[in-house]
């Protein structure tokens, strides 16, 4: 995998963690979601005027347009198990932005997924 594949690969999985991010932000600025047949739309109509929600979603369609880019230069084999990666750019934003606790037992599954995908990187 050349520089520039992983450029895609890695721009890719941080703007699907930003995307996350972002739309938890969003949805904290809304509230619990309760949806039922006579509420559906005022709260889709909610969410879809959040600007966190709007910016995540965003970062979604740019992120799948990236990701095409990179699933061209690369297996699905090799790329895909990388995604996870995004759990622990997503973790840390998480704890950093939103204020979220990141336990022990969390950083040590981060632990075993940063190892996981240092021993993918290298086959």
């Amino acid at each position: 995998m050349n520089l520039a594949t992983f450029g895609f690969i890695i721009t890719g999985i941080l703007l699907n963690a930003v995307a996350q991010i972002l739309l938890k932000a969003g949805t904290k600025a809304v509230g619990a979601i309760h949806l039922n047949a006579e509420n559906w739309f005022s709260i889709g109509l909610k969410l879809a005027t959040q600007l966190p929600i709007i910016g995540g979603l965003t970062c979604y369609v740019v992120s799948v347009v990236v990701w095409i880019v990179a699933l061209s230069r690369v297996d699905v084999s090799i790329a895909y198990p990388m995604l996870s990666i995004g759990y622990i750019v997503a973790a840390l934003g998480a704890w950093y932005f939103l204020g979220e606790v990141i336990s022990m037992q969390r950083i040590l599954a981060i632990c075993i997924i940063i190892a996981g995908v240092a021993l993918l990187v290298k086959s």
